[in-house]
């Protein structure tokens, strides 16, 4: 009973069995008394007639013919039956159909009136009766009463009652089966939105579609729409689980290999310093990812200011651990008193990433360069990073390609091909842009620009 179909179906069938039940009670109804009436109205033809036929004899008695006109009176068996009774009660005359059978008395009507009524034989075969109460009047002005009747059997009348019962049963039988077809046919067209969202949320759970289509009758768009708000939300939610797990371990490689540069170097006084320094940031990488929030950073009422010189100077010190072989030449320019309004993670994020991409692929230099963009009435709390390297650089029609997550150009070079998403990602959040050209040094420079607070707000 948890089909709707079969409960629509059911209900459907128990509201047609009790319209059609009650509509075969009114029509049998209807039916028996306007048989019984058509019955009533022909007994009292055959009781005119016997009137009619009476005379008297030659002893002041009433007498009838032996043949009257309905050849039925004159027939035995024939099921219709006649005869008269004077006052007492005794049989003045019977018709012969009625040899050998005792039609009851019943109920004696008044003078001058009829009595209808439905009574049985002593074999207990039921009969119609129409009797009449008459005082005849004599040739010699005296009055006798006499009691004329008239019974037929009800047998070819019950089996046309029976005959008409179970027609009328099998045809409302017959419209019940073909309304309820019709309805289980309208009912799976009408079901057929239902099992089609049914189809599609299967289709999704495969991953063999998206979301779900949009034809749909009006009283389904809202749940489909709403469907779709909840699969594309869990969709993001997991995409987001998915990108923090991927940024946090992007971000834990270099202070990792910065470790294992370190231990390399284990007999320096200051090992345990350094190696504590790059555990301690570590942790704060995996507090940045933790609780950074959903939604734009720069929607924040409350922004820090980043110390950015500090920060790039730890960044270049763990990277020049990391790529200690090749050994990189920073050339570094940042403005003096520079600082980022932002969170410290996503600063480490943006510089750090574009950092540890031009070591990767630099020759020997790497240049780095942080500016304020100035914002309205001067307030310089924009910035403008720019690192830029030596190495190959990027071709034009691979930068776009670059900046989606997972895309490298040499898969055969370690890394996890998320850094410049990443940078792109943080970017966008405080409506700042990233934008890839061809480096002064021969390599390829990427430029962060970030508005200030107030511009990346009215943006």
């Amino acid at each position: 009973m948890y089909s709707l179909s079969r409960r629509l179906l059911i209900s459907v069938s128990v509201l047609l069995l009790l319209f059609f039940g009650a509509t075969i009670a009114v029509l049998d109804t209807a039916f028996t008394e306007a048989g019984e009436q058509a019955r009533r109205d022909i007994l009292d033809g055959h009781l005119i007639a016997i009137l009619g036929a009476a005379e008297p004899d030659n002893n002041s008695e009433l007498a009838l013919p032996d043949r009257l006109r309905e050849p039925r009176f004159g027939r035995i068996g024939s099921g219709l039956y006649g005869e008269l009774r004077n006052d007492g009660g005794d049989v003045v005359w019977r018709s012969t159909s009625a040899l050998g059978l005792d039609i009851p008395n019943g109920s004696t009507p008044n003078p001058g009136s009829q009595v209808f009524a439905r009574e049985q034989l002593v074999d207990g075969t039921p009969i119609l009766t129409l009797s009449l109460a008459v005082d005849w009047e004599f040739d010699d002005g005296s009055f006798k009463p006499y009691i004329f009747k008239v019974a037929e059997s009800l047998d070819s009348y019950n089996a046309q009652v029976a005959g008409f019962r179970g027609q009328l049963f099998s045809w409302f039988a017959a419209v019940a089966a073909t309304m309820l077809l019709a309805f289980s046919l309208l009912l799976r067209g009408m079901m057929k939105p239902l099992r089609k969202i049914e189809t599609e949320i299967g289709e999704i759970e495969g991953g063999r579609r998206v979301s779900l289509s949009d034809a749909f009758p009006t009283e389904l768009t809202g749940v489909a729409r709403n469907m779709n708000l909840l699969i594309d939300s869990e969709r993001a939610r997991s995409d987001r689980y998915r990108y923090t797990l991927d940024n946090l371990a992007h971000s834990l490689k270099t202070p990792l290999a910065g470790m294992r540069a370190l231990l390399g170097d284990r007999r320096s006084d200051e090992f345990g310093e350094r190696f504590n320094e790059q555990i301690d940031r570590m942790d704060e990488i995996v507090r940045y990812q933790l609780r950074k929030p959903a939604t734009s950073v720069a929607d924040n009422l409350v922004l820090q200011a980043v110390d950015v010189e500090k920060e790039v100077t730890r960044l270049l010190d763990g990277l020049g651990k990391v790529y200690r072989e090749k050994a990189p030449q920073f050339d570094v320019s940042i403005e003096t008193g520079m600082q980022f309004r932002g969170d410290t993670g996503d600063f480490l994020e943006l510089a750090g990433n574009l950092l540890d991409n031009a070591c990767k692929w630099c020759e020997r230099r790497v240049r780095i360069s942080i500016l304020p963009s100035v914002g309205a009435g001067s307030v310089a709390s924009g910035m403008i990073l720019s690192v830029s390297d030596d190495g190959p650089g990027i071709p034009e029609d691979a930068a776009a390609a670059l900046l989606q997550r997972g895309m490298r150009l040499d898969e055969s070079t370690p890394g996890h091909g998320i850094g410049l998403a990443v940078v792109k990602d943080i970017a966008r959040s405080y409506g700042g842009q990233l934008t890839i050209q061809q480096s002064k040094i021969g390599g390829a420079e990427i430029t962060v620009s970030i508005p200030p607070v107030s511009s990346a707000k009215s943006d």
